[in-house]
């Protein structure tokens, strides 16, 4: 059994009250908006869509307060919510439903649905900017806005209140839980997938921080310059900042390493407590004996955990090598090769060996004998059946000779 002191709080359900700073600074997004609606000459300037209908330019749709006010050329744009698709003029083939939804927009492609749902989107310098994206939620993708570099703050998913809150030239993003890559500013091919999930990637804005993947509640939570991780578990790798090539899956998996780069942890706080490089750990609790602070380690294979009390490998057994070198394991369960010119370790092996040979052979000894003791029951076996059956017929030819009972009168 496990001690329950090993199973850290992190097991509540609500929030840590250190992680609520997304939310927090969701609303320290209201004066932005405020300030950027003041400041727009077309919301000076508003006018009332009495009716839902056709706007200006072709197959345009719009519904609410100054949607779609300013569109000249642009097609096939649908708007539905007061000042939402406000400044577009030109762009194609967007769809805005809530207030302030694509209200500085004038890319194509964009599909936004919530309260500030990319409302600083706009089309940079470069080619495909600041288009194809999708947001749903309060503040989606709220920043995101094209750059001078093809493709900039294009192709990103964001679906939950404040997910890539604050990304603008970052691309090829996908992200699905509340303050999901809440940070993530120019960083891409990011994805994450639950409550807080990379909230602070990229939170330095160095753009080191792309092609991570985070699937659970809180997964490389801390994570800002780290570069491919992946983390599937609530907490999973929850403190990477800029640790790189890690893959960690279990809840807890490798939750305290910061820095540590290429490690492999499968399993619930398979590998918590360490900071170190190129490790695996496999199993639940697999990893050093806790401690109150992280335990330096690195190049080292740890399978299960000290409360393990047997193992079993196959393959092994009655299996030879050649070329190689004697390997013993110490009380610790750790696995070595006997150490060279030592005549006592050597003596050690030369007898384990011909125990192992004896115990061998006297297996294949003890095969032979049940085999041989095997043939003989079969053949008394056989030898039996045979006796009844002879016996069966010496009576049947008895019965038939006996001669019949003759009754005497007495007199």
């Amino acid at each position: 059994m496990y001690p329950l002191n090993q199973l850290k709080t992190l097991v509540s359900c609500g929030r840590d009250p250190a992680r609520s700073l997304p939310l927090r600074r969701g609303f320290l997004l209201i004066p932005l908006i405020l300030v950027s609606f003041a400041l727009c000459p077309q919301v000076q300037s508003a006018v009332d869509t009495p009716d839902p209908g056709s706007v200006g330019g072709v197959f345009n749709t719009a519904d609410g307060q100054s949607a779609l006010a300013s569109v000249t050329t642009g097609a096939a744009n649908s708007a539905f919510g007061a000042f939402s698709q406000l400044s577009l003029t030109t762009g194609n083939f967007n769809t805005a439903v809530g207030v302030l939804a694509l209200d500085l927009n004038n890319a194509d492609s964009n599909t936004a649905l919530g309260f500030g749902a990319m409302l600083l989107n706009t089309v940079g310098a470069g080619a495909n900017t600041g288009t194809q994206n999708t947001a749903v939620g309060v503040d989606a993708l709220f920043t995101n806005t094209g750059g001078a570099n093809e493709g900039d703050g294009s192709f990103n998913d964001a679906v939950g209140a404040f997910s890539l809150v604050l990304n603008t030239n970052g691309s090829s993003n996908n992200a699905f839980g509340n303050s999901a890559l809440f940070n993530n500013i120019i960083g891409s091919a990011n994805t994450a997938i639950g409550d807080v999930a990379l909230a602070n990637n990229d939170s330095t804005g160095a753009g080191l921080g792309n092609a991570n993947t985070a699937v659970g509640a809180g997964a490389l939570f801390s994570n800002t310059d780290g570069d491919s991780n992946n983390a599937v578990g609530f907490n999973s790798l929850g403190a990477n900042a800029d640790g790189l090539f890690n893959n960690a899956v279990g809840f807890d998996a490798m939750a305290d390493n910061v820095s540590g780069a290429g490690n492999v942890a499968v399993g619930d706080s398979a590998g918590a407590g360490v900071e170190g490089d190129f490790n695996i750990y496999i199993g639940a609790f697999a990893g050093p004996a806790p401690s109150p602070a992280p335990v330096a380690e690195s190049e080292t294979i740890r399978i299960g955990d000290v409360f393990n009390t047997d193992c079993f490998i196959g393959g092994i057994f009655g299996a030879t090598a050649t070329g190689g070198l004697p390997v013993v394991v110490n009380s610790d369960g750790k696995l070595g090769t006997v150490p060279a010119g030592s005549p006592m370790s050597m003596n050690q092996l030369l007898k384990q060996q011909r125990v192992v040979q004896e115990s061998k052979a006297a297996t294949e000894r003890q095969a032979a004998v049940i085999a041989l003791q095997e043939g003989q029951i079969k053949a008394l076996t056989a030898g039996l059946r045979e006796q009844a059956e002879q016996i069966q017929k010496v009576s049947a030819q008895l019965e038939m000779v006996r001669p019949t009972p003759r009754v005497v009168e007495n007199r």
